[in-house]
């Protein structure tokens, strides 16, 4: 019976790898994309002038080499053999062209405010490409990697492309956000192309279809939109390959500080200690997740252990909200200090994890009001600040200056990504200093004053660093599951047909 609800899927054309998805893109476009699917469908799309690899380090990629003669200056020099889709040679005019589009205000890329130090761009050579720097910036190399346009698509105040021309090993041949994304194999990929000749991700939001389409065989890859549950029986399955890596996204609780109640560091510490994120990990992941200090995770260089912790403590929580003046109004009845609403997406998993932090907050007083969207309108609402609460994971976490981006009082919506308005001048000028060091050491001294007064404040509640899961049809080989959930590796994938 389960069976026959799925609906019939169109066909795969040969050595093409299906590739599953809880929910579409909201654009391909590089100087757009801030979703996770975006991003990761672009790593195929789009190449940057440097790449980082899992230790968190800048590797030259576009770029042969660079070169940082001065604290203002960085200067890439660019392979001879990069082509772009339509076959057209990836120059230094292309580079700039790119960053141009993104710094003009009239653009509106949520990337503008990290390309703020940017004082002009040169190209003295078609191959070159100079930045000169307004003041020393130690994360420049973080948006080295920003997926590189040709000149002539973009332009100053241009909307996002809906199918966007990159220089990588794919090309996008349909972009359809709530059903499919197929990429074809590009014709010009210089000297690194495709096995594949094509991927197409499917749009799949229900986990039980997801296995049902994987066990059928109409799906090669699914990572980490699987339910915890179905690891054991897919590993059960004649033609799956389970593969499990600890990972680095951080899953994190979000608030709305402009709420006078979580403005209140004492309601957002009590909420801390309310969230039994052990239990949950036990009951909801099967243990395939890890409790969460920060953004940053263990092995990331910048990486501190220090600060306070907030251990699962439910008299504490109600101690804290009672010093804040929200007393429990009939003590063990039913009527509730406040109440938020919680706002998730309509997967699954996303709904029971809701479903877990409403019991646990509600032991205490504290009242959430789930409410389900589907992706697109989540996301818009989380974008834009209209929320309590929500909960979501920071992808691919590898430059540290994104304490500056998330923690920032200047980067607030819609400018940058401090979505719950959060504002403590300690950090405003501790990001600020840290973004200006390039001593290495000194960065570590800061980030590490910076973790510990984030985890004072907390602007957000850090959840779990989520195992990363994927199930492999063993007809594709070669595929390596990345700490940062990066599908890059589909660049060296290949069909064998058994």
């Amino acid at each position: 019976m389960l069976t026959a609800c799925v609906g019939s899927t169109s066909e795969v054309p040969t050595n093409y790898a299906a590739v599953a998805l809880e929910s579409g893109p909201v654009t391909l476009d590089p100087r757009f994309a801030t979703d996770a699917t975006g991003n990761q469908i672009g790593d195929l799309l789009f190449d940057g002038l440097a790449r980082v690899d899992d230790q968190a380090r800048y590797r030259p990629h576009l770029a042969s080499e660079w070169a940082n003669p001065d604290p203002l200056t960085y200067e890439f020099h660019l392979h001879d053999g990069f082509r772009f889709c339509d076959g057209a040679p990836v120059t230094a005019a292309d580079v700039k062209a790119t960053f141009d589009s993104i710094r003009d205000p009239t653009t509106n890329s949520p990337k503008r405010e990290a390309l703020a130090a940017i004082d002009r761009i040169e190209v003295p050579a078609p191959l070159t490409v100079r930045f000169h720097l307004r003041e020393p910036f130690a994360p420049f190399l973080d948006a080295a990697t920003l997926g590189i346009l040709p000149a002539r698509t973009v332009h100053p105040g241009s909307v996002p492309i809906r199918e966007p021309i990159g220089s990588g090993p794919f090309c996008v041949v349909e972009f359809s956000p709530d059903e499919r994304v197929v990429l074809a194999r590009a014709a010009h990929a210089g000297t690194h192309p495709a096995r594949l000749a094509g991927i197409v991700f499917k749009v799949v939001p229900d986990g039980l279809v997801r296995l049902l389409e994987f066990k059928r065989g109409q799906l090669d890859l699914i990572q980490n939109a699987i339910e915890p549950d179905a690891v054991d029986w897919l590993r059960r399955l004649p033609h799956a390959e389970v593969l499990t890596r600890p990972g680095t996204n951080f899953q994190y609780l979000g608030l709305n500080l402009r709420d006078p109640r979580l403005a209140d560091v004492r309601v957002r510490q009590a909420i801390a200690h309310a969230l039994d994120v052990r239990a949950l990990i036990r009951g909801v992941f099967r243990g395939l997740a890890t409790p969460a200090t920060g953004l940053l995770a263990p092995g990331h260089w910048a990486y501190s252990a220090d600060g306070p912790r907030y251990a699962y403590d439910p008299k504490r929580a109600k101690a804290l909200l009672d010093e804040a003046g929200y007393r429990d109004p009939d003590g063990d009845g039913p009527a509730p200090r406040f109440r938020l609403s919680y706002k998730t997406t309509t997967v699954d998993l996303r709904r029971r994890v809701a479903e877990v932090i409403q019991q646990q907050l509600a032991r205490v007083g504290i009242a959430l009001e789930i409410r389900t969207y589907e992706w697109g309108t989540f996301y818009g609402d989380i974008r834009r600040g209209n929320f309590h609460v929500y909960s979501l994971a920071w992808v691919g976490v590898a430059e540290p200056d994104i304490y500056f981006q998330t923690c920032h009082s200047s980067q607030v919506p819609p400018v940058g990504n401090n979505r719950g308005f959060f504002h403590d001048d300690a950090i405003d000028a501790l990001t600020e200093h840290a973004r200006r060091t390039l001593d290495v050491e000194e960065r570590q001294r800061l980030y590490a004053e910076i973790q510990r007064r984030v985890a004072e404040q907390l602007p957000v509640i850090p959840l779990w660093w989520p195992t990363n899961v994927a199930v492999v049809n063993r007809r594709l080989h070669g595929f390596e599951l990345r700490a940062n959930a990066s599908l890059e590796s589909l660049r060296d994938a290949w069909i064998e047909e058994p």
